[in-house]
């Protein structure tokens, strides 16, 4: 669902600019009237497209969830618990299974929350930062350097936690759910992920 958000969210922006693009090579369009919606690519698109994908990520990651940060693992045959359980019918998790992948999702939220909100928290400073009037350079390579140190410190929980949830499925289940996720091709194109 996160995927699709974010390639929604890519391809509204993208298409905005591009109608913003347009409308400037042709000059001679007015401003919309009174009362209609804004065009594709005006300010008011962009913000709205902006507003949502920084919703998305905020509400997303102070959930516990990765916001992609764990595709590289997910891509090459390390599942997610949470992905684990949406598809538990299609892989057909025993009760064994389902309850282990419970417990590793649990695990991982109890482990990434803290970490998220400490992200959250970075990105806000740094936008503060800027909101405060043009930071100097130390400063701003400071704030930076935090949120990065967050990030990786939320991404390392998400990677880990794929490594532990591929121990849990059999090789037919990884396969499942590689095809589920991200399809045949992409799994035949994808680094095959040694049987441990």
């Amino acid at each position: 669902m996160v995927l699709r958000l974010a390639a929604s969210l890519t391809i509204i922006l993208v298409g905005g600019l591009t109608g913003g693009a347009h409308a400037q090579g042709h000059p001679h369009h007015g401003p919309a009237p009174h009362g209609a919606a804004a065009a594709p690519g005006t300010p008011h698109q962009h913000h709205a497209v902006a507003a949502a994908c920084n919703d998305a990520f905020d509400e997303t990651v102070r959930e516990g969830r990765g916001f992609g940060m764990a595709f590289v693992a997910d891509q090459a045959g390390y599942p997610g618990p949470l992905h684990v359980l949406e598809l538990k019918d299609r892989l057909r998790l025993s009760h064994d299974q389902e309850a282990a992948t419970r417990a590793l999702l649990d695990q991982m939220y109890a482990a990434s929350r803290p970490k998220s909100a400490r992200l959250l928290d970075a990105e806000a400073r740094l936008a503060r930062l800027f909101a405060a009037g043009p930071p100097d350079e130390a400063a701003l390579r400071k704030a930076v350097g935090v949120v990065e140190a967050a990030r990786a410190d939320v991404r390392m929980v998400h990677l880990a936690f794929h490594l532990k949830m591929r121990d849990a499925l059999t090789d037919e289940q990884r396969r499942l759910y590689h095809d589920a996720r991200w399809g045949q091709q992409a799994r035949g194109a994808a680094p095959h992920a040694p049987a441990r």
